[in-house]
């Protein structure tokens, strides 16, 4: 690899071999003189929401200031295509963003932040006023979180005058995107458990401590009955799950003293972690702990074979009622096959493919101005971009069941079209204060399982699922045509 001279210069100026002979050699107590930086945790703050966006946003914003453009606008967030090996998504994330759209705020530090940058030199003083007053007033309408939708359907629309629908762009894009394809994977993984219960182990691997947390909160959602992430159980409700991991077993003189330690301290709460050293002489040692065993883990090798040999041991011994937990590198898949090859595993627990989601790690959550408000009249706004044409107008997803509730097919169509059809997108912000009831997380998840159910076998397979049919409704069809010649004759 080429390494410019003008990088190794700085690397020897930066660690020179005579501050290091110097340090050797000086009174220590010299150094709590020195001004030390702080570090930071770069968690997020309500005072610094207004900043948690691209500066493009920003830059637009001002661009809208300056020239007087106030209108009102309409942008729609929906996922253009489905991942790969994904037949729906799961909605997950409503709540963070209704938080995010209710406390934003620009603070005094953030807004002297913004106006020494390069890019806002010419922009007046009106505006960075604006920002201290900053404020969300508009309307958003979405679909309740646990609900199934499918490409190109609104999950949330935004309607507000134009500088405060396009500041929150990023950040509902990053919360709802997020979420939804975790609990889309988690969902998943529980499908394939077929009723035993999946507990999300997942924070060690998440992409940060903030996302275990969110992770944690959509595999709750996705049908996971508690996980391993203390604070989320916190601020959550969640059930909090787990039991001891190889170190605990090692630090003792043998592996049977580990688990009679364990015992000890938690006599009514004991499960152990058997694999440390041989799996099948750990589950001897397990049972040595008696009826007051609760369940036993396995975290490596051949879970099918292993899981096998360790019932016949529990049983041998009369411990029917003792739990088999199964972790490792778990997916969908390979839960699947498990099962079907009769392991005799009662749970599952999931970490990093669950809450990195790791074969679809990302959604292509978009983000599309659809319409805007001039002299009191609608004006259609789209795309005609090669595979990302986009359609116009406000619109509203409408699903039609048969009758026993199981979803047939879904309508993509104009606002307030007359129907049938159960219409999907509801209103939850009104003139900037939230007018739903938010549900609590376990009323979530009962919608998300309930949506699974109604959802038809062809369309949930793990493999090989069939494409759930969503149409566009006629009068979209018109509108579209007409807004596309109105536009391409101005353009």
């Amino acid at each position: 690899m080429f390494i410019p001279n003008s990088l190794k210069d700085r690397c020897k100026s930066y660690y020179p071999n005579a501050f290091f002979n110097w340090y050797k050699n000086t009174d220590k107590s010299f150094f709590p003189s020195i001004s030390m930086k702080e570090p930071k945790s770069l968690f997020l703050s309500e005072d610094s929401l207004g900043i948690v966006t691209d500066l493009y946003q920003l830059t637009m914003a001002a661009g809208y200031f300056e020239h007087g453009m106030h209108d009102i606008a309409t942008f729609e967030f929906y996922i253009r295509r489905l991942p790969e090996n994904r037949s729906y998504i799961m909605t997950a994330g409503l709540e963070q963003a209704l938080h995010y759209i209710t406390h934003i705020r620009f603070s005094p530090e953030a807004i002297r932040f913004i106006r020494k940058q390069p890019a806002f030199s010419h922009v007046g003083n009106a505006f960075f006023t604006y920002l201290k007053n900053f404020a969300f007033n508009g309307d958003v309408f979405a679909v309740p979180e646990g609900t199934i939708v499918f490409a190109e359907e609104p999950i949330l629309r935004v309607t507000a005058p134009i500088i405060e629908a396009q500041i929150v762009e990023t950040y509902l894009l990053s919360t709802i995107n997020f979420q939804s394809a975790i609990a889309t994977k988690a969902s998943r993984v529980v499908y394939a458990s077929r009723g035993h219960d999946v507990i999300d182990f997942g924070t060690r691997r998440a992409h940060g401590p903030q996302a275990g947390v969110l992770a944690a909160r959509a595999c709750f959602i996705g049908g996971c009955k508690s996980t391993s992430n203390v604070f989320a159980a916190y601020e959550l409700d969640i059930p909090p799950a787990g039991t001891i991991a190889h170190s605990w077993v090692m630090v003792f003189e043998n592996e049977a003293e580990s688990f009679r330690k364990y015992h000890e301290t938690f006599p009514d709460d004991t499960a152990l972690l058997i694999d440390t050293y041989d799996t099948l002489a750990g589950a001897k040692h397990a049972a040595a702990i008696g009826e007051k065993l609760k369940g036993v883990r396995i975290d490596s090798g051949n879970l099918l074979e292993l899981s096998k040999e360790v019932r016949k041991i529990l049983n041998s011994q009369r411990m029917h009622h003792v739990k088999i937990i199964a972790s490792g590198d778990l997916n969908e898949e390979r839960i699947d096959d498990l099962l079907r090859n009769g392991a005799p595993i009662d749970s599952f627990g999931v970490g990093t493919e669950m809450v990195t989601s790791k074969d679809a790690p990302a959604l292509g959550g978009i983000y599309k101005l659809v319409e805007q408000e001039h002299d009191g009249k609608p004006v259609p706004k789209m795309k005609f971009s090669k595979d990302k044409l986009t359609y116009p107008y406000k619109k509203q997803v409408y699903r039609s069941v048969d009758k026993n509730t199981h979803f047939v097919e879904d309508i993509i169509g104009l606002e307030n079209e007359q129907g049938d059809a159960i219409p999907l997108l509801i209103q939850v912000v009104k003139g900037g204060e939230i007018c739903y009831a938010l549900p609590t997380l376990q009323e979530i998840q009962n919608n998300a399982l309930c949506n699974i159910v109604k959802l038809p076998e062809p369309y949930k397979r793990l493999r090989n699922a069939e494409t759930y049919p969503v149409k566009k409704s006629q009068a979209l069809e018109v509108k579209k045509q007409e807004a596309e010649q109105l536009l391409r004759g101005n353009n």
